[in-house]
């Protein structure tokens, strides 16, 4: 299967925001965009994940991930009850996808390693999986040979479940040395020729959907807020995040003692993003989308740049929120070279006050309400499925907020109105929808830009 027809395909405009764009010329709205409207160094390219592409789960020795048992444990969990047992093949079809890209002109391909296919005990000492090195060597060797940079995630949500089994995965802070040794061997194996790096992929979502709600593995959250076995929506989401964060501070200064200099490469995380519209121009609604621009990306990004969770968490959240050693805190603190942003969507946002007697999570302990219309009107055309709604304003807002807050080079890892594919492809590849929805991205990125 090509890429053009790959059911989750992501046109990402990577971009680094750099001093030079002061030299853009004047900014004026077109449906006409094309390369020479960028800036310098402006990246285009594809991205995709190891558990939705690449399938051959049980083959050639991988071991399954928390993904792989979550699956079949909760198959009403996934809409049309499909798994990742084969997925688009891109196991095998790599080479025909990356001449697809090479056809396409994509500057950049970011995909990421399953950890299992590469360790799969989720431990050096339980051994390597050389056919899952190979591959991965094998790929990053076709994509250079096109003249396509790698962008390689290394954690993208499909833990070795030898490890949830063993102590619960990021539930326990002994992941942290694991998976610093997980990603010291791949900068070792594939660092040489890999100069951007992402350790984690959209941790907020991972706790969130993953522990206070349980719709992603490993499906863990209280009772009173999904149909779950087994959690704790109020402790569990900050718990894991903790250790995320760790994880990713304890691998960042592991490459830049070990690596950095000899390699030449950068190293970053992915959030994942939704711009907040105050409901009303009330102070209290204004307060609410700061507040949940806080409790959703300040959570990763305020302890990385800062050194500490953000304020607003430490309040409401209390003793919930786990506290950093002044060792963790100096490691934790600019551990970022620069952030990748995944945006898709917006809500309106309202000030909701929490009754402080009912029960706790972390989908309440904003005090925050989400809606996506205001006085019956959608804050923005539903482009498929039930939740993105297309509001192309949101990039430049969020780049914009993020570059002012955190003052980090930006790279868009993620930008698709994925649920569009939802259709027939030939109808998909010439669909206006997509295409509006790219024009009108890049239009409001060049605006944050200049």
């Amino acid at each position: 299967m090509k890429i053009q027809h790959l059911l989750v395909t992501y046109l990402l405009a990577l971009t680094l925001l750099l001093p030079c764009i002061e030299s853009l010329k004047p900014f004026q709205y077109s449906a006409m965009i094309d390369r020479s409207s960028f800036p310098a160094g402006f990246l285009f390219g594809a991205g995709s994940s190891a558990y939705q592409h690449e399938g051959a789960a049980h083959l050639d020795g991988r071991k399954p991930s928390i993904w792989d048992t979550f699956v079949v444990e909760n198959p009403e969990k996934i809409s049309d009850h499909s798994t990742g047992d084969v997925a688009d093949e891109f196991y095998y079809l790599y080479k025909e996808d990356v001449a697809a890209m090479k056809e396409i002109g994509l500057d950049t391909f970011r995909f990421s390693i399953s950890w299992p296919r590469v360790l799969p005990k989720g431990k050096i000492s339980g051994g390597v999986n050389w056919k899952g090195v190979d591959f991965y060597n094998s790929l990053i060797n076709e994509l250079l040979l096109n003249g396509i940079e790698p962008f390689v995630t290394l954690f993208h949500w499909d833990l070795p479940q030898a490890l949830e089994d063993e102590y619960g995965g990021f539930l326990s802070p002994e992941i942290v040395n694991d998976f610093r040794d997980y990603a010291d061997f791949c900068f070792q194996e594939f660092g040489n020729r890999v100069k951007y790096w992402i350790t984690l992929n959209e941790p907020n979502i991972f706790s969130k959907i993953g522990y206070a709600t349980g719709i992603y593995a490993p499906g863990r959250c209280s009772n009173y807020i999904g149909i779950c076995t087994e959690g704790n929506s109020a402790t569990e989401p900050y718990l894991v995040t903790h250790h995320l964060i760790l994880s990713h501070a304890t691998a960042a200064t592991l490459y830049r003692h070990k690596y950095q200099a000899s390699q030449n490469g950068i190293i970053g995380v992915t959030v994942d993003t939704i711009w907040e519209v105050p409901k009303y121009q009330t102070t209290s609604d204004r307060k609410a989308a700061l507040r949940a621009l806080d409790f959703y990306i300040g959570w990763i990004l305020h302890p990385m740049t800062f050194g500490d969770y953000p304020m607003t968490m430490r309040y409401l959240v209390g003793n919930r929120l786990p506290n950093f050693t002044d060792e963790q805190s100096i490691s934790v603190k600019g551990s970022l070279n620069f952030v990748g942003v995944n945006y898709y969507t917006a809500r309106y946002v309202e000030d909701f006050s929490h009754d402080s007697s009912s029960l706790l999570s972390y989908t309440t302990d904003s005090h925050v309400k989400y809606t996506t219309e205001k006085n019956g009107i959608p804050i923005g055309e539903l482009a498929g499925g039930s939740w993105l709604y297309i509001y192309p304003r949101g990039i430049r807002e969020i780049s914009l907020y993020i570059k002012k807050k955190y003052n980090l080079p930006i790279y868009i890892t993620e930008n698709d109105p994925n649920n569009i594919s939802l259709i027939p492809v030939d109808e998909a590849l010439s669909g206006n929808k997509r295409i509006m929805f790219h024009q009108l991205h890049l239009s409001y990125l060049l605006q944050a830009i200049k």
